[in-house]
């Protein structure tokens, strides 16, 4: 575990992060977004695997990666609403200041948040509700090429980007943290798994990620609520010029002090357009 002299604190990091498996009978995959009334577990047919990967810690490096060239942009930009009580006040006091954050640093000329998630680590916990979401402990991306397609029907004559903000709430995000996948060591047509995510009432579709020892993982160690992340799920430019999307998940760091506070955390998504 290389040390980086600066910080006193690991430069890389080994940790395990779960994959996609496709389903062994060559069906479509799929999850059940609501747990199962009866264990609280989410239906679903495909399988996961672990892989013990490298993870570099990228602070003090910040300003080489942003949401073109990698997928991801960390950006210092304390919010105003620190609160994150419930969904009432996070729609009206943190959706506008976060629509201006993102026009700030993509350049965009309109971004539409479509919704959030709010989640608050309890190891207790077994199962979850919309309320009480934990760490996403498997890697993914949030939305398909179809899936974005379909969230802007008849928009897509220009630009047109889905992108989280991610933010730690209250506490340093030293338990749990995020990892993000350079887009430049993925490939999209090997590494990619198309899930159904299948609700009550509808269909979405995501990208479980595979396993591939060629990919880059990066995070910023000790996030502040002061900090955010930028990740791209979605780019419309696919010529090969921009990173298209960001594979992303929580992991177990080793680094993290046994006295961390539990992880607490917002991403918006959010329908990024430009003129």
């Amino acid at each position: 575990m290389p040390v980086s002299a600066e910080t006193n604190v690991p430069s890389t990091v080994t940790a395990t992060v779960n994959f996609a498996v496709p389903p062994l009978d060559g069906a479509p995959a799929y999850i059940s977004v609501n747990p199962h009334p009866v264990h609280g577990g989410r239906d679903l047919n495909y399988g996961t695997e672990k892989h013990d990967v490298q993870i570099e810690n990228v602070r003090g490096k910040e300003d080489q990666y942003n949401v073109d060239n990698v997928g991801f942009q960390f950006i210092k930009s304390p919010a105003n609403h620190t609160s994150f009580a419930n969904d009432e006040e996070v729609q009206k006091e943190y959706y506008p200041e976060s629509i201006e954050l993102i026009k700030k640093f993509t350049g965009a000329s309109k971004v539409v948040i479509f919704d959030h998630t709010i989640r608050r680590h309890n190891p207790e916990q077994v199962g979850e509700t919309p309320q009480t979401r934990q760490p996403v402990a498997q890697a993914h991306v949030d939305q398909t090429t179809k899936a974005s397609v379909a969230r802007a029907p008849g928009l897509l004559e220009k630009r047109f980007q889905i992108i989280n903000l991610w933010r730690p709430i209250q506490v340093p995000a030293l338990e749990w943290p995020l990892a993000l996948c350079d887009y430049r060591s993925v490939d999209e047509e090997k590494d990619t798994l198309k899930v159904a995510l299948r609700y009550p009432d509808r269909e979405g579709e995501t990208y479980g990620i595979k396993y591939n020892p060629n990919h880059k993982w990066k995070y910023l160690r000790g996030m502040t609520p002061e900090e955010a992340v930028l990740i791209k799920c979605f780019d419309s430019v696919q010529d090969g010029s921009v990173a298209v999307f960001t594979p992303h998940t929580g992991f177990i760091d080793p680094s993290t002090p046994v006295d961390a506070p539990r992880r607490q955390s917002i991403e918006l998504r959010a329908l990024v357009f430009y003129d």
